[in-house]
């Protein structure tokens, strides 16, 4: 059976052998091949290169098709809105009339302005609302046939040029919604990075000891992930991704990167320490320990893959964004790692702080100090098990009350101006002012004699409704086919009062006042948009974690052929995820820590981060999972020993699986320094994941439950072991 197996697996082991072995022999060319792809790759992107934004749209959702209804009758009002806010702390803003007028009149010149509205109403006309009570604070809403978010960032040197006056004449200007976004500075996460390789190189020289081996990752991660983000900046020419994108691919091709080397060189040395010569070694490591990089990989990637499943485009493209630096993080790995090998040699270790070690005693009795723990695991299981479930299960808790929500601008850091207009806004005019919700009524298929009487049955049915601070008389627009009318929650946009207000607009209050009628009514805006997208997103990730989880077990499963094995994997994964999940309610929607981390108040957890840590963290979770059982499934196949399998897994895996958890967690964890509160959540939520996964899970869980199995966990029904393709993940 072994020798079968041999067989089935011989020409992959060798193809990747002799792919190592040549990398390595030819290091040189190999080397200089990559710094001209990287170089011509930076070139392009620099000349070429795409950009990123947030300008997605939700097809088919009722704010979309009242959004396009609005434009298609009132197109001044049907665009994306955003305010210019005005605070004049000398007195009212009266006293400044003309340079507001000017700044309005400015405004309206500008590209892609559709309407500009003065906030302060001609002589013998009505107010228009858009002034405080005592008249300090007002805003012009500016309306944009595109979002702005798509202009640029230069396009800012238009507006201040245009409210010029306005600061001239002592009045503080701030730019609130899209545009206040668009006026951020550019988030550049070098320090985070900076910080991530830092306490890379503090663990992978504790670890092993030799200065060469814990640089030589950092390169190769370094390089694949410069690669990715060039390849992901060209093709951004021809596709939109989201500002978040290369912070994300980022983060995951420097984890990933780094760890597939790590994994590759530990193999390398200790193949040197045994006497194999560099180039030798080099293919072997990468016919084997290469292989379960490559396994791995496309785990990882499958795993962001199935984030299409939500269908929603915006979504999909960020496990895309971050597919692409795991793609060239394995090849780096696969590639760049043993070329460099074959140029360091047998010198590998001339550089070293203490006696270098690679992967812990190799010999069958296993007498070092990780066999030990696993033998004290072996003969308490069910302690061990039950320690690791608590420790998940409390880690877990705040899971049960988290509230999905869009993080707003009053989260921000107050040197952004987006975060100063909404303090001023909120000051002025309430919190709910800074995310109205538009609601239009599309009356074109109602007789012109009825619909008189549908306003004032629109404007009897939004007088009085709970949770709204105000909501303005229904008005036609100049066809009369759609009345419009703007409600104010008493709360702010990311509140659950306002979720709660928007729901009963739309599910109760309108189709209620349009009752017996051909009208058809819709909430849009971009709160809106952002509860809809909230919706959109409840709904379908119960499916995208069902897609993850199976095509997980699939891959395990058929690497491994054991079905027990399989649906371990996949039930411990998810204890993980849910670990990681609470920690980041209770730091960010409970507020424990929040304030530590730059963020102002307890937020929401953003409605598209749960997917996307689930995508990530399924994905790389199941790197240990197949290092550690490909280490276990070696020896099974070896001795038919199950527990001294788990032991002797769990002894050659430690080391390396500990140093590659703490470098992932560092970079990862550096993130929370970023002053996107997005990023923030990512990196602390995927930095707990790892460590809980290589700790609690890999540590408690996998030895007491793969104890508990015995033999039973590598068992599979003869009709699926003949069913499954062969894949040896150690070659």
């Amino acid at each position: 059976m072994t020798s079968s197996g041999d067989t089935r697996t011989a020409a992959p082991g060798g193809a990747l052998r002799r792919l190592g072995e040549w990398c390595a022999r030819h290091g040189v060319l190999v080397v200089v091949l990559w710094l001209v792809v990287l170089g011509g790759l930076h070139g392009l992107q620099n000349a070429f290169g795409g950009t990123y934004s947030d300008d997605f749209s939700l097809p088919g959702t009722q704010s979309n098709t009242g959004r396009e209804v609005l434009q298609a009758n009132a197109p001044a009002a049907g665009g994306t809105g955003a305010q210019v806010v005005l605070h004049d702390a000398q007195g009212p803003l009266t006293g400044v009339q003309s340079q507001v007028g000017q700044a309005v009149a400015a405004l309206q010149q500008l590209p892609h302005v559709l309407s500009a509205a003065n906030p302060l109403p001609a002589p013998g006309q009505p107010p228009t609302g858009a002034v405080s009570a005592d008249g300090a604070t007002g805003y012009i809403t500016v309306k944009f046939d595109v979002t702005p978010a798509t202009l640029g960032h230069s396009y800012i040197a238009g507006v201040d040029g245009a409210v010029a006056p306005l600061r001239a004449a002592g009045v503080q200007v701030e730019y609130g919604g899209p545009l206040g976004e668009l006026a951020r500075p550019e988030t550049r996460d070098f320090s985070s990075e900076a910080i991530g390789f830092a306490v890379a190189v503090v663990v992978l020289l504790v670890g092993f000891g030799s200065l060469i081996a814990a640089g030589l990752p950092l390169v190769t991660a370094l390089v694949s992930v410069i690669v990715g983000l060039s390849c992901l900046s060209l093709v951004a020419i021809a596709f939109t991704f989201a500002s978040v994108s290369p912070t994300l691919a980022t983060m995951i091709g420097l984890g990933v990167g780094i760890d597939y080397a790590l994994f590759l060189i530990t193999r390398h040395r200790q193949l040197v320490m045994d006497g194999v010569p560099p180039p030798v070694a080099a293919g072997r490591a990468v016919a084997t320990s290469g292989r379960a990089v490559l396994v791995s990989g496309c785990t990882v990637i499958v795993a962001l893959a199935g984030l299409y499943v939500s269908r929603v485009s915006f979504i999909g493209k960020l496990g895309a964004a971050a597919a692409v630096t795991v793609v060239t993080a394995v090849l780096g790995a696969l590639t760049l790692v043993p070329a460099l090998l074959g140029l360091v040699g047998g010198r590998i270790d001339r550089f070293h702080l203490r006696e270098p070690v690679a992967e812990g005693a190799r010999g069958e009795s296993g007498t070092g100090g990780w066999h030990r723990y696993a033998q004290r695991v072996e003969r308490r299981p069910w302690w061990f098990l039950a320690g690791g479930l608590v420790v998940i299960g409390v880690l877990a808790i705040p899971l049960f009350s988290i509230r999905l929500g869009h993080i707003g601008d009053g989260a921000d850091p107050t040197s952004f101006t987006d975060r100063r207009a909404y303090d001023l806004v909120s000051a002025g005019f309430g919190p709910g002012a800074n995310g109205p919700l538009t609601i239009v009524v599309d009356q074109s298929s109602v007789p012109a004699q009825s619909r008189a009487a549908l306003a004032g049955s629109l404007q009897q049915a939004l007088t009085g409704v709970p949770g709204a601070a105000s909501i303005s008389p229904p008005q036609p627009t100049g066809n009369g086919d759609v009345l419009v009318s703007t409600a104010v929650s008493a709360v702010a946009p990311q509140d659950a009062g306002t979720t709660r207000l928007f729901n009963h607009l739309k599910d109760d209050v309108l189709p209620q006042a349009v009752a017996g009628t051909a009208a058809k009514t819709y909430l849009t805006g971009t709160t809106a948009a952002q509860v809809d997208f909230l919706e959109l997103i409840s709904a379908r990730l119960p499916l995208i974690i069902a897609v993850v989880v199976g095509l997980a077990f699939v891959i395990i499963l058929i690497v491994f052929r054991g079905l027990l094995v399989a649906v371990k994997a996949a039930a411990l994964n998810l204890l993980s995820i849910a670990a990681s999940y609470g920690v980041v309610v209770a730091v960010f929607q409970w507020g424990w820590g929040g304030p530590a981390l730059g963020v102002a108040g307890k937020v929401p957890i953003e409605s598209y981060v749960p997917m996307m840590m689930f995508a990530i963290v399924f994905g790389l979770s199941m790197d240990y999972e197949i290092f550690l059982l490909s280490r276990v499934h070696e020896a099974w196949e070896r001795t038919r020993d199950s527990r001294g399998s788990v032991a002797h897994g769990l002894e050659i895996t430690a080391r390396v699986i500990t140093c590659a958890a703490l470098i992932m967690v560092s970079v990862f964890a550096a993130f929370v320094l970023s002053d996107n509160i997005v990023v923030k959540m990512l990196g602390l939520g995927l930095a707990v994941s790892v460590l809980v996964d290589a700790t609690v899970v890999r540590l408690l869980l996998v030895p007491a439950v793969m104890t508990l199995l015995g033999r039973h966990a590598w068992w599979a029904p003869g009709w699926l072991d003949r069913a499954l393709p062969h894949i040896d993940p150690e070659g």
